[in-house]
């Protein structure tokens, strides 16, 4: 078996990084149940680890709402509703999972409520630069027929430029949610072929904040996100 130290060299990962990972990964696989209580000694011998380690990874994933500890029981796997989707680390190992579909439909249900209010908020506060963005993650879009990676990419970039075009230092920040959702919704939608180019759609929600046009973005970026909708039901 191919222990932690290992993979720690080979990924120029630490020990600690690495065994945060295989805990975080067998727990968010369902190789760990909920309320499983997980055995230190184990763990220690299966993945080649110190207490000290394992102790430290416990800790990181207590942190982030993966696990909990109840007394003289150790560490124990939390339910998943209780986990730190907002948690970057967390949201990373929950998309390599490969999400349900119902993940995504909450997702979309968060992006509803935000998207159209920032890209309102962007047609009222944005800045030269704040189009600028815009316009270059436009331009890349419209240049991307066939190239489903650059296409992702452009996407990504677009709507990480809306929501700081905003201007509201909370709503700048839902980037580090959405926009990896984003990335792998796109994948599926472009390998499976989306119905229509995503351009015209994107063009519309920049052409209002441009003309500041509030109500206009608000509902174009709505819009663009049932759009989504359709392409990834």
């Amino acid at each position: 078996m191919r222990q932690l130290g290992d993979a720690a060299s080979s990924t120029g990962r630490t020990v600690h990084g690495a065994a945060v990972e295989a805990l975080a990964q067998r727990i968010v696989n369902g190789t760990y149940g909920e309320g499983e209580t997980l055995s230190a000694p184990e763990l220690m011998a299966e993945l080649d680890l110190s207490q000290t380690v394992l102790r430290e990874a416990i800790k990181v994933l207590t942190t982030k709402g993966l696990l909990g500890t109840r007394q003289e029981h150790g560490a124990v796997v939390r339910p998943r509703d209780e986990w730190n989707l907002l948690d970057a680390d967390v949201l990373r190992w929950k998309l390599a999972a490969g999400p349900s579909s119902d993940f995504f439909a909450d997702v979309l249900e968060l992006r509803r409520s935000i998207e159209p209010a920032a890209a309102a908020l962007a047609a009222e506060r944005r800045t030269d630069d704040d189009l600028a963005a815009l316009n270059a993650a436009l331009s890349a879009m419209a240049a991307t027929d066939s190239d489903a990676v650059l296409l992702v990419r452009a996407d990504a970039s677009f709507h990480t430029a809306m929501l700081i075009a905003s201007n509201n230092r909370f709503y700048a920040q839902m980037y580090r949610v959405i926009v990896p959702v984003i990335i792998q919704r796109d994948r599926a939608v472009h390998a499976n072929g989306a119905s229509e180019h995503p351009y015209a759609a994107h063009a519309a929600v920049v052409e209002a904040v441009r003309d500041r046009d509030v109500d206009g973005a608000y509902m174009a970026m709505l819009e663009l996100l049932d759009m989504s909708a359709r392409d990834h039901p």
